[in-house]
């Protein structure tokens, strides 16, 4: 396998080319990401904000920073830090994605540089950012720590990475495969390998390795009561995301 299509699995590129066409469809199979969408953009932009400070209630507070959604799916988090002022790529080994965030984009009057590619292939090219986001990615490559240390080679010194993924335990296997897939089929079955998901300190230790330093980490928690998410500081049981810096 070379060095530009390592973190790709196929299998897993797979599943999200054949929902390409649903990302911007609140209620379709992207339901999930749309309903935690809202405490995904607070944390990233929060986190941001403290490690470059820039002031959140100003206009175009991420102006002059350039940030590549790895994964962008859609465009679900490349639009709001675009309408934040940076500069944005949003890269996607599913080819099918793409079209559908440049046409998404373009109705909103965004220019966001979206890409059909991969992280070793934006290492290759020289391609380095303030900011790279890897949401709900790190589970679906086919090798997570190599994956954490290509991210890390696009961040210029200084820059911050955000990584959001699944906790691996019972309650994680019961809420996103059995919950989500099984019983509420927000997604299709087969979209999750429990398998392949990631405890926190196995995804600070990688972040370790590969030559970054963990800042913070915390857990999105979903309350079927009030059917909504959360920010939680303790509770990383099922989703959470961290953020380290590379020095």
């Amino acid at each position: 396998m070379n060095a530009e299509t390592s973190s790709i699995d196929p299998a897993e590129v797979a599943k999200f080319e054949a929902m390409a066409a649903e990302w911007w469809d609140p209620n379709g199979k992207f339901r999930p990401l749309h309903m935690m969408n809202p405490v995904r953009l607070d944390y990233i932009t929060r986190q941001v904000a403290a490690e470059f400070g820039r002031d959140l209630t100003r206009p175009k507070a991420f102006a002059g920073l350039r940030i590549l959604d790895i994964g962008c799916g859609g465009g679900l988090l490349s639009e709001p830090m675009a309408r934040l002022g940076a500069t944005v790529v949003g890269a996607d080994a599913a080819e099918r994605n793409i079209p559908v965030a440049r046409l998404h984009a373009e109705a909103q009057g965004l220019g966001i540089d979206y890409r059909h590619t991969t992280a070793e292939a934006l290492v290759a090219a020289g391609e380095v950012f303030d900011v790279v986001l890897a949401m709900e990615i790190v589970e679906h490559v086919a090798d997570p720590p190599a994956f954490v240390a290509t991210c890390r080679d696009l961040l210029k010194p200084g820059g911050l990475i955000i990584a959001s993924t699944l906790n691996r335990n019972g309650k994680s296997f019961m809420a996103a495969i059995v919950g989500a897939e099984w019983v509420m089929r927000w997604l299709p079955k087969g979209t999750h390998d429990w398998a392949k998901f990631i405890t926190p300190d196995e995804l600070s230790g990688m972040m370790v390795r590969g030559g970054l330093e963990p800042v913070d980490r915390k857990g999105f928690v979903f309350n079927p009561i009030s059917w909504q998410w959360s920010i939680s500081d303790r509770d990383l049981s099922v989703n959470y995301v961290a953020a380290a810096v590379r020095r």
